[in-house]
């Protein structure tokens, strides 16, 4: 059992160590230049009549000439007054409002696209909250090194309740993977609310994002630009990154999270369903150590050593993000967090799998 134990872990223990030492070569971004290059800013949204303006507030207060940059806000047929009230705003020069000329975010990121000026494009979401600095920054980096995609850190307002603790952890996980895999030269993922790219590479990409599937703009574009060998780097910056909230209850936060599942069978890049199937099958086999230890105690003491060899990558990952974002107090949840995760991936998968149909969309809409 031990040496089946071992074989299981050991290729979750590697790969996960290989991510925290890609961590460890980030380095915190500094501008060293004044940027004068145009920037488009994409905000898909719909039904955001009320973070909109906020948003909007953000980046019209930005340290960075109204002159050099655009938003297109592109409203994804919304029920609301989403396009009206984006379109009485008044504070940004270069603003516009545009109907989604499809249906799902794919379409209107494209819909922005297609209508922008920039060489240089950055998408955002409306329901988040951004710096002064956060623009400038982008484009100093963007100047600086000239990528083809540049994923930057998107960061969850802290909340009370345990709930939101546990989201806290688990979002500072998934941006340790993204910052670990990125620095590697590896990427596997990357979040839309924080994220520069070429308008070339988007349109050379675009028919690769997968419309049928309502998620995965961000990431297809991502495997997309991967494979063309395109320059893929992670903006380690305070100053470039945004916030969001995090899910207000266990439903929407589980239905969020089979959504960003869904798109996982439009994957074709290796490494990241490499890292998918060996996380999946690490957290079955720590649940099927924990049922059998049911019925035979035996078992709790294999499922112990496998649960302390985990944790042991998943620690170091965190505790680098976490120390990074100055949230250490979050690791006072690191036990707990660790002790629900494989119930926490088991119950998205059964929600992904009752209400899979609703996260297909047709290609034709």
């Amino acid at each position: 059992m031990q040496w089946f134990l071992l074989l299981i872990l050991t290729p979750y223990f590697y790969l996960l160590l290989k991510i925290y030492m890609g961590m460890m070569k980030i380095r915190p971004y500094r501008s060293h230049i004044t940027p004068g290059i145009f920037i488009t800013i994409i905000v898909a949204c719909r039904n955001e009549e009320k973070n909109i303006p906020v948003l909007l507030s953000d980046i019209a207060a930005q340290a960075y000439s109204h002159d050099l940059f655009e938003v297109i806000v592109v409203d994804d047929n919304s029920s609301d007054s989403t396009f009206e009230t984006a379109s009485a705003f008044r504070e940004i020069k270069n603003l516009k409002v545009m109907r989604n000329y499809g249906k799902g975010k794919k379409s209107a990121i494209k819909t922005g696209v297609d209508a922008c000026k920039g060489m240089f494009v950055v998408t955002t979401d409306a329901d988040c909250r951004t710096g002064k600095e956060w623009l400038r920054t982008i484009a100093s980096f963007l100047a600086e090194n000239n990528p083809e995609m540049a994923v930057g850190p998107v960061k969850m307002e802290s909340s009370k309740g345990f709930l939101r603790k546990f989201q806290e952890l688990e979002f500072h996980s998934l941006q340790g993977v993204t910052a670990g895999t990125a620095a590697s030269g590896n990427p596997v993922m990357c979040n839309g609310a924080n994220l520069a790219f070429t308008r070339a590479s988007f349109l050379k990409n675009s028919e690769n994002l997968h419309f049928e599937l309502v998620s995965g703009d961000d990431v297809f574009l991502l495997h997309g630009i991967k494979k063309e060998r395109g320059k893929i780097l992670w903006l380690e910056s305070e100053d470039a990154s945004v916030s969001t909230r995090s899910a207000p209850t266990l439903r929407s936060f589980l239905r969020q999270r089979a959504r960003w599942i869904s798109k996982a069978r439009g994957y074709n890049d290796r490494d990241t369903k490499l890292l998918a199937i060996v996380t999946f099958v690490t957290i079955l086999f720590q649940l099927s150590l924990l049922v059998a230890g049911v019925f035979h105690p035996v078992f709790l003491l294999v499922f112990a050593a496998g649960f302390i060899l985990k944790s042991i990558p998943d620690f170091l990952i965190l505790h680098n993000r976490t120390r990074q974002y100055e949230k250490k107090n979050l690791m006072r949840f690191f036990l707990q967090g660790q002790l629900i995760y494989p119930f926490y991936v088991i119950s998205v998968l059964i929600c992904y799998l009752f209400t899979k149909s609703s996260y297909a969309q047709s290609a034709s809409q």
